[in-house]
Parts: C-alpha cells; sequence; structure tokens
C-alpha cells in the first residue's frame, strides 16, 4: 500500500526540521561504534573490576562472546515492576544458552502516579524521567556493554529509559515488558465508586475495596492510561518483539519471550554480522509510527510529552503540529478504558496490536520500511507469539477483529480521527484529547474560576460554590512551577459536575493522567504561568472559550492581555518529600511544548 500523503508530509517535515541535529547524532554515534568492542579498550584492572563477581569471568576476559547490560526499573512495589525481579536469573540462563553474558548494570526509579495523585510527591513525576535517564546513563558508563536491555514499563520509566537508548544510541537496544496484570474489577465500576465518594454516597471502606479489587495482581494496571501506551508505542516504534506487549506476568508465554529478546540482543552486536545500534532504529520514521499509534489506539496525552524529549535524544525534533495532523489523519480504531469498558487484556484477546498494525499497515498509515530490534520491516509485527515444544514461533495475527466493540479496522473506525487536538490562541499554546468526550462537548464557553492548587477546587466543590457553568482554571502547575503533577485526581469532581448538567471544562499548564476521560481538558498550556504566561492574566469572572473543533483556545474579556499577570509563590512547593532536591531542575527545565525536559 502506498504511504498515506499526510504521513509522507509530516514525515518530511520532522526529516527537514531535524536534519542539522540528526546529522550531527548520527556521525557522534558512529564515532562511539568505530572504537569497536569497548571492553576491549580496558586495563586488566578494569577488566577484573568488571567481572569479579561473574560465574564466567574467564570468558569475558579472553572471548568475544557479547556481553549484555540489564538496565532494570525493579521494585517490589509497583505492580507493574514487580514481575521483573525474576528477571536477571532468566536472562543469564538465556544469554548463556546463546553464547553470551549479561549483567545487570543498574538499576532505575520507578515510582507510582497511582500512589501519588494529589500527592506532594507527584510534583517529582515528571522530573523522575529525566532522573531515570541520568541513572541508565551511569550504569551504561562502564563501557563493558554489547547490547542493553531495558526493562521497564510505567509513565515515565519507558521515555527515561528511551532517553538513554539514544543517547548511547551506538549500543544495540531491546526493551523487555512484564505485562499487564489479570483482569480484575471492571474501571467503569471503580470509576463509579470513586464518584459516589466524591459526594459522599459511600464511605472510605467501600472505596478501598473498589481500588484493591481493580488493582489487585503483579503487572500493569489494565486501564489504557500511559503505561500500556508505553507499551503499545515500544512495539509501534520496534523496539519490543513482535506480540510481546500485553501477554501477562508470569506465564510460560511471558517467560519464553524474554528468552527470545536476549537471544535478539546477543544476535544484534556489533560482534556479529546482524549489528543495530539503537540511533537507528530511532530515527524520524519510527517516532511517526508511534505517533500513529498514539492516535489509533487513543492512547495517554503524557506522550504528547514524553516523545519530543525521547525523540530529541536521537536527534529528532518534534512540534505539537506533528501530532495534530496526524491525529486528523490516523482514525481511533481501539475502544480501551477510559475511552471504553474493556481493559488491555480484553484489547489483546480480540486482536490486540497485532491487528491494529496490520490494519494500519494496509492503509499506508504506517511506515513499514523502518528497523526493528526483531530483524525486519513493520510487517513482522503484524504476527503474534505462539509457544510450541517451549520455543516461540510468530504466526500471523488476527486479520479480523474479534470483536468490535473493542476492535475495529481501519475503514470502519470509532472515529475518522485520533481525537488528539492542538490548540492556539491568547491563553497560549496546549492540547487536548477528546476522544472520550461526548461531541456536544467538544466547544465550551464560560466563565472561568481561577485557582493555584488542586485542593482548592476541591474545597470549593464541597462548599458547593460550583451551580453553574465553568471552565476551571488550575495554573501555575507547569515544569517550572512545581514539576508539573498529573492532576487526575480532580476528575471524580469535574465529572459531578459534568453529571449534574453543567457545562465543565479544565484549563491547566499541568498535566492530565493518561486514564482521564470524558471532561474536556485543555492542558499543557504554554508558556506557562510562572513564567508569566497567559493564564497568570486571567481572573474569576473571565469568559473563556475553549474550542476543540476549531482549535482555540481563547479569553474573551476585553483588556486581557494588557494586564499584569499573578505571581507565582514558590514557596508551597519548595521543599517537602525531596522537593527541595529538584530545586535546580525546576529552574532549568525547558517548555512543555519541547517535552518539558532537562537533560535533552
Amino acid at each position: 500500500m502506498t504511504l498515506h500523503a499526510t504521513i509522507d508530509r509530516v514525515t518530511d517535515r520532522i526529516r527537514e526540521r531535524s536534519a542539522k541535529s540528526r546529522s550531527a547524532y548520527l556521525a557522534k554515534i558512529a564515532r562511539a561504534a568505530e572504537e569497536g568492542p569497548r571492553r576491549a579498550h580496558l586495563s586488566c584492572g578494569n577488566q577484573a573490576h568488571a567481572y569479579a563477581a561473574m560465574p564466567d569471568k574467564q570468558d569475558l576476559a579472553t572471548t568475544r562472546k557479547p556481553n549484555i547490560g540489564i538496565v532494570t526499573a525493579y521494585n517490589d512495589m509497583l505492580s507493574a515492576h514487580q514481575p521483573y525481579e525474576r528477571y536477571p536469573d532468566l536472562i543469564r540462563q538465556a544469554a548463556h544458552a546463546a553464547g553470551a553474558t549479561a549483567q545487570v548494570a543498574g538499576g532505575v526509579p520507578a515510582m507510582c502516579d497511582g500512589v501519588t495523585q494529589g500527592r506532594p510527591g507527584m510534583e517529582l513525576s515528571l522530573f523522575s524521567r529525566d532522573v531515570i535517564a541520568l541513572a541508565s546513563g551511569v550504569a551504561l558508563t562502564h563501557d563493558t556493554f554489547d547490547a542493553a536491555l531495558y526493562l521497564g514499563v510505567c509513565d515515565k520509566i519507558v521515555p527515561g529509559l528511551i532517553i538513554a537508548a539514544g543517547t548511547f544510541g551506538h549500543i544495540p537496544a531491546v526493551f523487555v515488558p512484564a505485562g499487564p496484570m489479570p483482569s480484575g474489577l471492571p474501571n467503569d465500576e471503580k470509576s463509579k465508586v470513586r464518584q459516589q465518594f466524591a459526594i459522599g454516597e459511600v464511605g472510605r471502606e467501600a472505596l478501598m475495596a473498589a481500588e484493591m479489587a481493580s488493582y489487585h495482581a503483579p503487572g500493569t494496571c489494565t486501564f489504557y492510561g500511559t503505561a500500556n501506551t508505553n507499551q503499545m508505542l515500544m512495539e509501534f516504534m520496534g523496539l519490543h518483539l513482535p506480540g510481546s506487549s500485553f501477554v501477562n506476568p508470569n506465564t510460560p508465554l511471558r517467560d519464553a519471550l524474554t528468552s527470545a529478546a536476549v537471544q535478539r540482543a546477543a544476535a544484534i552486536t556489533r560482534l556479529g554480522n546482524d549489528y543495530l545500534p539503537a540511533g537507528e532504529v530511532l530515527d524520524e520514521r519510527a517516532f511517526v509510527n508511534g505517533i500513529v499509534g498514539l492516535m489509533a489506539t487513543g492512547g495517554s496525552t503524557n506522550l504528547v510529552l514524553h516523545l519530543p524529549a525521547m525523540a530529541r535524544a536521537a536527534g529528532v525534533i518534534l512540534d505539537l503540529e506533528d501530532f495534530h495532523d496526524l491525529s486528523e489523519t490516523v482514525p481511533l480504531m481501539a475502544r480501551v478504558y477510559p475511552n471504553g469498558l474493556a481493559d488491555v487484556n480484553h484489547f489483546h484477546a480480540a486482536g490486540g496490536l497485532g491487528y491494529m498494525i496490520g490494519q494500519l499497515l494496509d492503509a499506508g498509515l504506517l511506515h513499514q520500511d523502518v528497523r526493528t530490534i526483531a530483524g525486519g520491516g513493520l510487517d513482522q509485527y503484524a504476527h503474534e507469539p505462539r509457544l510450541k515444544d517451549g520455543r516461540i514461533e510468530w504466526v500471523e495475527g488476527a486479520r479480523e477483529t474479534l470483536n468490535d466493540k473493542i476492535l475495529r479496522p481501519a475503514a470502519d473506525p470509532f472515529a475518522p480521527t485520533g481525537g488528539l487536538k492542538q490548540l492556539s490562541g491568547n491563553l497560549g499554546r496546549g492540547v487536548i484529547k477528546v476522544s472520550a468526550v461526548a461531541p456536544e462537548r467538544h466547544v465550551i464557553e464560560a466563565p472561568v474560576r481561577v485557582f493555584s492548587d488542586q485542593e482548592e477546587v476541591k474545597a470549593a466543590f464541597k462548599r458547593g460554590e460550583f451551580t453553574e457553568d465553568v471552565i476551571v482554571v488550575v495554573r501555575f502547575q507547569g515544569p517550572r512551577a512545581n514539576g508539573m503533577p498529573e492532576l487526575h485526581s480532580l476528575t471524580p469532581t469535574l465529572a459531578v459536575l459534568q453529571d449534574r448538567g453543567l457545562r465543565v471544562a479544565l484549563v491547566t499548564d499541568g498535566r492530565m493522567s493518561g486514564a482521564s476521560g470524558k471532561v474536556p481538558a485543555a492542558i499543557h498550556i504554554s508558556p506557562e504561568a510562572a513564567d508569566g504566561g497567559p493564564l497568570a492574566r486571567l481572573r474569576d469572572g473571565d469568559l473563556v472559550r475553549l474550542d476543540a473543533v476549531g482549535g482555540t483556545l481563547s479569553c474573551l474579556a476585553a483588556g486581557f492581555e494588557d494586564r499584569q499577570p499573578a505571581e507565582h509563590d514558590p514557596s508551597h512547593s519548595a521543599e517537602g518529600l525531596g522537593r527541595e532536591l529538584f530545586a535546580a531542575f525546576r529552574r532549568h527545565v525547558g517548555p512543555a511544548t519541547e517535552g518539558a525536559a532537562v537533560v535533552v
């Protein structure tokens, strides 16, 4: 199938915009690769330190066996990362069978937005992505690895690992997923209990019972938030093995896929004949494919922040217009909670990513001619793994959807577009995701209530102050102000107001969760208020128009642009729970439109 004209045009635009930075990047990783296996440049003493604890250290010191570095986000506090506890032993065994060795090069932090929602710790969440990139860099600076396996799943972890993989782009990179937990309490039932708790219909005991029944086992949360969007992205970008993203943890197929990933890592080092540096996978076509996957699945808005930062690490420059134009072209093919009732296990059973990739390739909406860790182009990702006699074989994936309430063909989608809109106007530049928002709520014009903290919004709600149509503005939530926390804990409150018949929207320079849904939310507004951005000039009662159809966000009050901006008071976010350690990050972070990054 001929590549769709918009996919071609956007890719060319990114290529032209990135020409200078990408050329410099490729030259950099080529210089690093030319030095050959890095261990050859270590002294005998250096090598002895590196291999002292390894049972097969003599082989490493005297032979050309590939040595694989493991960068792991394991901890046993987070369900998504707990399965990684077993992986190092499994990886070492698989490496030995493949004629290689493997070492845990280092660990990276993995914090959970689900634990920190609405808490001060959430103000460190976005910056943890940069810390993960830095920690991965420390692990790989030992200069003893011929390939790297990256073990990570959740919100900031995968983007941070990609930034590291791009920075060390001369080293082959294979991403190894852990899989989602089995289905528990349906997400819509959990959401209903949350709303009942917000208005006092049920108590905390009922709320806790619902939450524990939903998040109940090792593995990723089963709704389609940022964590599972990350897993989709790694498959669309060719960094997972085909069909591996949504296989449940601790199953024979999951273990076999992990072993197969080790085999691929051993096969694509510079010591062999199939060298595949990570930097060659991470080109503009891979990032366009990732954005197409984001739109086709209705994925998390957090990736609109992460992808520009990830791409920049590989010399590729993305802009909000790229997301907007691709969203306008790519059909929404999936309905997974919060954009439907199904969870990711149901999605996977209905045909999953293999079906979607096959459909999108047939429609000319994906680049087939990309490099992937599977060894060929993206068409391999229309296949799915099967376990036969203890070994993996890939077979043709579903060619027909197995449940058209969850997954539809590209020619008969749930919606003709991906639902992500760029917004611009005299309030700045940002995005809105409308795939789960009713069409009659795509345009909201109402007076604003202005807040500087999400807890102030909840307090006003409890006092019964929201009785008319309202646009709730929560400003001073950008990366320079307080680290750009998610404001997902506002979702039940705003959803209650909407269910009462009010026309409601949120406008913020902060983030919303990948699980946000039916309430219109204009997010990532830039320039942020703490930088004197336009949100800092808003006052209670100003009439604001949020138009997701026309792509505008504007204050209609006379004299708005002549006002003095409100001053940000940083004292509320300056200390406590480690926030003082991140003062330098807040000072030096880039704007949301460029990924809100510190290290790239």
